[in-house]
């Protein structure tokens, strides 16, 4: 007889791996349309000027889709609200290689990205809550490895899908896979009772099919874990989207060439996933208050080198991997460290919310450097208003044992 812990060890990898693979898709999803721009514009003649908000339908749909419809999963179950929201997505993603006009492209990617917002706060909670104990940080940063991977591969299998079948490929056979997709998770992905979950809270305490409402986590006493959570997250999306959107602008202007400029993104980007993985393995090892509160101080830090010390390559390049690096890195772990701020049943609700407000963060940042840079302000200036918002990150970090108390307060 096969031993009950090798058996939910096989499951729980296998729930895991369908989590990447959805995750996956998100990563694929946000690249395609302007991947497949170049294309649509030579072939339909339309300006891509005229394409602004198709480009960003999908981030405004994922918004409000974390917002309104993420909530289903905790109040009628996760598996459900997956599955069919992976279907759609494909639906909506094939949906996409319809489109003949500029609203049409939009109507289909504001749809795509609706299910997206919905989807993905969902499958974060449910990892989650499927994770070790003591390995739940690491777990979910991994598992979400699967939106960069995603990212990554789009720009190459892009130009192999227009060989095969024109633009219209990018959206098309992509689709048809991720709705095969949801197929497999309708076999395969583990239903509840197959795999052992977080329960914090005893089953008389729960209140029948009541859990995932916005208002209950926008009300005392999950009002100070909802608003400590949202403002770190959405001030660090800020920080992320303010610096890659600008510094390939920005290096030049400080004497580096442009090759060298491109390649110092690449240690942004190398950055981000080796901090991701550490901060998360120290969430798991030691304090959540002590981990982020090293992290964004080496954050800040290594921003004001960038503002006062002199342009170097080597000296640069590691102070871009500890600054604008580091901070998508931390972004990765935040995710983990709100499982320390919510109950289960409220997961997909507030991991959802937090998601909408570090969207909105996400288009403020890379606004807020185009005035900056529009005002004429300096390389060594811009650093050191990105300092900023890790250094507010820093200040609210004292805040989450507060955070902590309040979660504890509403199980007790």
């Amino acid at each position: 007889m096969v031993e009950p812990a090798r058996v939910f060890g096989a499951r729980l990898l296998l729930g895991l791996i369908l989590s990447a693979m959805i995750l996956f898709v998100d990563g694929y999803d946000l690249a395609a349309l302007p991947l497949a721009l170049p294309h649509i514009v030579r072939e339909l003649g339309i300006p891509a000027a005229s394409f602004g908000f198709a480009l960003s339908a999908v981030l405004v749909g994922l918004g409000t889709g974390a917002v309104l419809l993420a909530p289903i999963g905790d109040r009628y179950g996760r598996r459900p609200t997956i599955i069919v929201t992976v279907a759609l997505i494909g639906l909506a993603t094939m949906g996409t290689a319809t489109a003949t006009s500029v609203t049409g492209f939009s109507v289909w990617r504001l749809l795509t990205g609706l299910m997206l917002g919905a989807c993905l706060p969902n499958v974060t909670a449910q990892v989650a809550l499927w994770a070790p104990e003591g390995k739940r940080a690491s777990t979910i940063t991994i598992v979400s490895l699967g939106i960069a991977i995603g990212g990554i591969t789009s720009g190459l299998v892009v130009p192999l899908l227009v060989s095969f079948g024109g633009w219209r490929a990018i959206f098309l056979l992509p689709g048809i896979a991720t709705v095969l997709l949801a197929v497999t998770l309708f076999f395969l992905f583990p239903r509840k009772g197959m795999l052992p979950e977080r329960q914090d809270e005893p089953a008389a305490a729960r209140p029948a099919r009541k859990g995932g409402q916005l208002l209950d986590i926008l009300r005392p006493p999950l009002l100070v874990a909802t608003a400590i959570f949202v403002l770190i997250y959405g001030l660090n999306a800020f920080a992320i989207y303010l610096t890659s959107s600008w510094i390939p602008t920005l290096l030049p202007q400080a004497g580096f060439s442009v090759d060298l400029s491109a390649r110092f993104m690449s240690i942004v980007n190398l950055g981000g996933l080796v901090a991701g993985l550490l901060i998360a393995k120290l969430v798991d090892k030691s304090r959540v208050t002590f981990v982020l509160s090293a992290a964004y101080t080496t954050i800040v830090l290594a921003f004001l080198g960038l503002s006062f010390v002199k342009p170097d390559p080597w000296i640069w390049g590691i102070l871009l991997f500890l600054s604008a690096g580091a901070i998508a890195g931390v972004h990765l772990a935040l995710i983990a460290i709100a499982t320390d701020f919510f109950p289960a049943r409220y997961m997909a609700t507030a991991i959802g919310f937090g998601v909408a407000v570090a969207r909105i963060g996400a288009i403020g940042g890379p606004m807020v450097g185009g005035w900056l840079i529009a005002s004429g302000i300096s390389v060594g200036g811009f650093f050191l208003f990105a300092a900023l918002a890790p250094a507010a990150c820093l200040a609210a970090t004292w805040l989450v044992p507060a955070a902590q108390r309040a979660r504890h307060k509403i199980l007790s």
